[in-house]
């Protein structure tokens, strides 16, 4: 079986939200068919000659469409901009190209952005859009005023327009959580899944820093993230004066940066996350505005740490009552500084998670149903 793979950012390394799970699903497709891989790349990353042998064949296009001629197309042909900053020729080619020359029997669409460049009529098409993105910027929007309130507004009601007619058309629509999939109705859920064998706090080498310590980790140019670490640094963390806070990963914004300081440390890229969660007393999750199942979280229980996460933060992801949640600076500082002076309690709590993760979140488990709706079988990889 022959399955045309779309991303909108390549799948290698997994080192982020989207991408790891892009990669498990990749990798499980992997070994039930010949997959044929066509992806935007970003500059960090780091494919490897491993990576290109999972897939029969790999095209990797650079997106350097800039923002402004993207907004400036979307208003042009009153489409979203999500679509037209990932509009770009030569992955349309692509398509063509594998389409013509493999006999494709499915394709699996990673992302909505990707939807365009499924061909009607044409394969079979399970369309994976991991969060409701026109959920995300009607959110936006609240929060904005003047013209990009107005900009966020009309790219929630263009894209979710889009995001309807591209269910209609799909065979399967994946989202993360049931909270997401009850967005678009008709949807399905397909949950992220957690590597527990890589995350395990037996096989990492906690850092060396200033203790008790508070840890937070995720993508650092990713507005949510940065939203919530300027909040917990602001609001949370002069109610803790004795803890201090590591703000972990990559792209910190000149925001984020500023928060440094004698009870701050930001981190910027790190060679292996798991030695600063294997460090941390708490790690938290103050996001305000996420979408799905969050990973960080997954990855913190994993390595049986004790979490507290906002509602948000926390939605979609069966904890079992084994993570914290709070909401309001003093909630969130009661919960943490809680944890802090209970170093038993918090370790049992956060073993407790690790075996919650292990039961309910394996990647195998998660992706099995992904074998009905494509018409997988080991035995088509064998022949």
């Amino acid at each position: 079986m022959d399955i045309l793979f779309l991303a909108h950012r390549a799948p290698f390394p997994p080192d982020r939200g989207d991408r790891i799970r892009s990669f498990n699903v990749l990798k499980y497709l992997a070994v039930r068919a010949r997959i044929h891989l066509i992806s935007f790349v970003d500059d960090d990353a780091a494919v490897t000659d491993e990576h290109r042998a999972m897939v029969q064949t790999c095209t990797l296009v650079r997106r350097s469409k800039p923002q402004l001629r993207a907004a400036a197309e979307a208003l042009a042909l009153r489409k979203p901009v999500s679509l037209t900053a990932f509009a770009d020729r030569r992955v349309s080619e692509a398509v063509t190209h594998v389409l013509s020359r493999h006999p494709i029997d499915a394709m699996y669409v990673f992302s909505g952005q990707m939807a365009q460049y499924a061909p009607v009529p044409g394969p079979s098409i399970v369309m994976d859009f991991v969060d409701l993105d026109s959920a995300k910027f009607a959110a936006y929007a609240e929060d904005a005023s003047g013209p990009m309130r107005w900009m966020m507004r009309r790219e929630a009601r263009l894209l979710g327009a889009y995001e309807r007619a591209v269910s209609a058309r799909a065979s399967a629509s994946l989202f993360v959580s049931a909270p997401e999939a009850a967005l678009l109705p008709g949807s399905r859920v397909l949950e992220n899944g957690i590597d527990t064998v890589h995350y395990d706090p037996g096989v990492a080498a906690p850092v060396q820093c200033a203790r008790p310590l508070i840890v937070f980790t995720g993508q650092m140019d990713y507005r949510p993230n940065v939203d919530a670490v300027s909040w917990f640094a602001q609001s949370v963390l002069p109610l803790l004066p004795n803890a201090h806070f590591a703000i972990v990963g990559r792209a910190p914004t000149a925001a984020v940066r500023a928060l440094a300081g004698a009870q701050v440390t930001v981190t910027g890229e790190v060679a292996d996350v798991r030695g600063w969660l294997a460090a941390a007393d708490v790690v938290v999750a103050p996001l305000h505005l996420a979408r799905g199942v969050q990973n960080k979280v997954l990855e913190a229980m994993a390595m049986a740490r004790p979490v507290v996460a906002s509602h948000a933060a926390a939605e979609g992801i069966d904890h079992a009552g084994t993570i914290r949640i709070a909401a309001g600076a003093k909630e969130f500082a009661d919960c943490v500084a809680a944890l802090l002076h209970d170093p038993a309690g918090a370790m049992a709590l956060g073993a407790a998670a690790r075996q919650q993760v292990i039961k309910r979140y394996a990647w195998e488990a998660r992706l099995a149903s992904l074998d009905a709706m494509l018409g997988l079988c080991l035995a088509d990889r064998a022949q």
